[in-house]
């Protein structure tokens, strides 16, 4: 079985949604307490053994680039100013991986930039992620997939349980064996009627070259885009297996809208010490 060595994050969205803060800024630059949530995305990657990290970008996306590259002048201030700590953390951001960037190419839909990066990961399986989709967990669970993979051979993707109010917002997974969370289909924001669970997948998954061929061929779903659940589907029903994969003490966190985005800040803001303490005082101060 071969190894999973890269994975492929497409960072190539706009961010309407959290207009005018990225009119200028890539969504997936904005802090997550003092990292941009593209590092942390990052981070659990390399944690889960990714050594090539192949980001699908688009114009816009030059901070991101350059946010893993070095920056001379910075280290060259830091240096001088004797931040040592500081300088370590910054140069360690550029030799976390390899990364290859790719311009995305192709209709608009979260199925594209793995039809950009084909080329990369051909005849591999690879991890396939959404660069404003964040896992935080005790163990990466870029980790989690991967050693579940190492053992099963099973293409997975990554789901959380949602209130069942939610479930038009999402993609819905439809469990053909709920001991094993083989998949059946998933359904694109279904209406809470016609929901088969409420298992909503997000944006962590491992793919190969199977699903690569029948993305080729699958046809513009939902509002005239390609979807990789679509494919996924397509491939389910040739024959495929497919399954689900719950995170191990953890949780996802989209950082997509304002009220996410903060909730994500609130979730990572608690776990550092220097802000806990002020950040539960002053939580109860707020009417």
């Amino acid at each position: 079985m071969q190894k999973i060595r890269k994975a492929v994050v497409a960072v190539a969205g706009s961010g309407t949604r959290l207009l005018p803060a990225t009119k200028s800024m890539p969504k997936e630059m904005l802090p997550i307490v003092d990292k941009p949530a593209i590092q942390w995305v990052v981070e659990e990657l390399v944690a889960g053994g990714i050594e090539d990290i192949i980001l699908v970008t688009k114009w816009d996306k030059k901070s991101l680039e350059d946010h893993f590259d070095h920056s001379w002048a910075l280290e060259h201030e830091l240096a001088k100013a004797g931040k040592k700590e500081k300088l370590a953390e910054i140069q360690k951001i550029s030799e976390m991986a390899n990364f290859i960037y790719v311009r995305q190419k192709g209709p608009y839909g979260n199925g594209t930039p793995v039809l950009s990066a084909a080329s990369l990961v051909q005849d591999e399986p690879f991890l396939y992620v959404w660069g404003d989709d964040l896992v935080k967990s005790k163990v990466s669970f870029a980790k989690q997939m991967i050693d579940d993979y190492n053992q099963s051979g099973h293409l997975m993707i990554g789901v959380q349980e949602v209130p069942r109010d939610q479930v038009d917002r999402y993609g819905i997974v439809s469990l053909k064996n709920k001991k094993t969370m083989q998949l059946d289909g998933i359904v694109e924001k279904p209406s809470i009627k016609e929901a088969p669970s409420c298992l909503a997948d997000f944006g962590r998954m491992i793919l190969n070259q199977e699903i690569i061929n029948v993305l080729k061929k699958t046809k513009l779903g939902k509002g005239k885009e390609l979807w990789i659940v679509d494919a996924i589907r397509d491939y389910i029903k040739a024959g495929g297996e497919f399954y689900a994969k719950k995170i191990e003490d953890g949780q996802w966190l989209t950082t997509g809208d304002p009220l996410n985005l903060l909730k994500a800040n609130l979730e990572y803001a608690k776990d550092r010490k220097e802000l806990r303490a002020f950040l539960k005082k002053y939580l109860k101060t707020l009417k």
